[in-house]
């Protein structure tokens, strides 16, 4: 099987690179030990023997990382048997040195500390046992011996925290990563939700107007009157439907441009569309045959632009479900300006909501523009008749925290 040598991001893959790490250890192990055997004479066995340590020493490197203690204590075995073995005097010791910062590095630290302190008690024991004159290390090169493996394994444990703090670093990135995904999935979700709401607002209570208005104009055509009064009913119908497709027109284009690109120039202006405009709301009514009456009780206030297209929404929503089934004459639409809240009420004479029937998404459109906004609308029969729809709004969008799931 061929060893993979690229990672997907284009740099060495882990084996590859344990294997281009045992091969660098194996040859500078090598050509230190050809070095010394030219000033040293062994028997040929031993020779064959140390050279095997050798190669099993450094060759067991490539396993560093999948077996860090497995391969910290062969290289250890392996030291012990070759130095006493072989004159040539190899730096085998590298690769033990290697695993040993391996073993500390994987978060064997226990492991780590154990082989350092077994391999340090083993030299110095073996060194005490010498007689005089024997010894190959002294009492200085044994502290600096002691010195050298505990920097090893500090500098491995300093290695795997700094490796946690990255990957935690990188786990932190990913998190707020996703999380953006997800805001900016959930901002795209409400926005087309927002821009349904829109075309259904417009385009229902335009198409029920018109509908009433052509039923009324053919009903009263039905009854056979005079050329002139024919005439004349038929053209009053025609300009309403016309104003009223005309309206409908103007708000369509500018509900639909906001979905166009930034650089793409609407076919109109946008209109503004807000409670100035309930008198024009109004009289489109009444060209369907309602009376409608408006009026207001405080001091008018300015109102953000959110909550003033919310306004307008609700008083059309229900004259439209007003002129669609509650089979009513007359509409009265109260608008009550407080301190910091401005309270609709659209009451009809009509019919009235069956018991027991759900409410439509029309009312329940008009429930979530309330609630979106910090208000709140409710929708039922009225204690006289008919049907109430009462809405409080406040005067402007509330702040909302980052921490709010809205």
């Amino acid at each position: 099987m061929s060893l993979p040598l690229r990672s997907p991001g284009g740099r060495l893959s882990p084996r590859a690179a344990d294997a281009l790490v045992a091969g660098v250890v194996l040859l500078v192990v090598a050509v230190w030990t050809l070095v010394s055997a030219a000033h040293t004479s062994e028997p040929a066995v031993r020779t064959v023997l140390g050279w095997m340590l050798v190669v099993s020493g450094c060759g067991a490197l490539y396993f560093r990382r999948r077996q860090p203690v497995a391969v910290a204590v062969v290289t250890l075995l392996t030291c012990v048997v070759y130095y006493p073995l072989s004159a040539q005097d190899g730096p085998l010791m590298i690769a033990f040195a290697l695993a040993l910062y391996t073993t500390a590095a994987e978060g064997r630290f226990a492991a780590a500390v154990a082989l350092a302190a077994v391999t340090l008690l083993a030299v110095g024991v073996g060194e005490i046992r010498q007689q005089p004159g024997h010894r190959q290390i002294d009492d200085t090169s044994l502290a600096m011996l002691a010195g050298w493996l505990i920097s090893l394994v500090a500098v491995g444990r300093a290695q795997r925290t700094r490796s946690a703090y990255l990957h935690e670093v990188e786990q932190r990135a990913l998190a707020a990563e996703r999380e953006q995904e997800a805001r900016a999935r959930q901002s795209a979700t409400e926005e087309r939700l927002r821009i349904a709401r829109e075309v259904h607002d417009v385009l229902g209570h335009s198409i029920s107007l018109i509908n009433v208005q052509s039923g009324a104009a053919l009903h009263r055509l039905g009854k056979g009157p005079a050329p002139e009064a024919g005439l004349a009913t038929a053209t009053e119908a025609l300009e309403a439907v016309k104003a009223t497709s005309k309206d409908a027109l103007r708000e369509l284009r500018a509900t639909l441009g906001m979905l166009r690109r930034a650089d793409e120039p609407t076919p109109t202006a946008p209109p503004s569309s807000g409670l100035a405009l309930l008198g024009d709301l109004a009289g489109r009514a009444r060209s369907a045959g309602l009376d409608v009456r408006t009026e207001s009780t405080g001091t008018p206030v300015s109102l953000s632009p959110a909550v003033d297209l919310a306004a307008y929404r609700i008083v059309q929503e229900s004259l439209t479900n007003i002129t669609r089934h509650a089979r009513a004459r007359t509409v009265r639409v109260s608008l009550d300006w407080g301190t910091d809240t401005v309270r609709l009420r659209i009451e009809d004479d009509g019919e009235g909501a069956p018991e027991g029937r759900p409410l439509g998404s029309g009312i329940r459109g008009m429930a979530e523009r309330a609630r979106a906004l910090g208000g709140e609308l409710t929708a039922d029969n009225g204690e006289g008749g008919g049907f109430l729809v009462d809405a409080r709004l406040p005067f402007s969008v509330p702040a909302v925290s980052e921490g709010d799931p809205r």
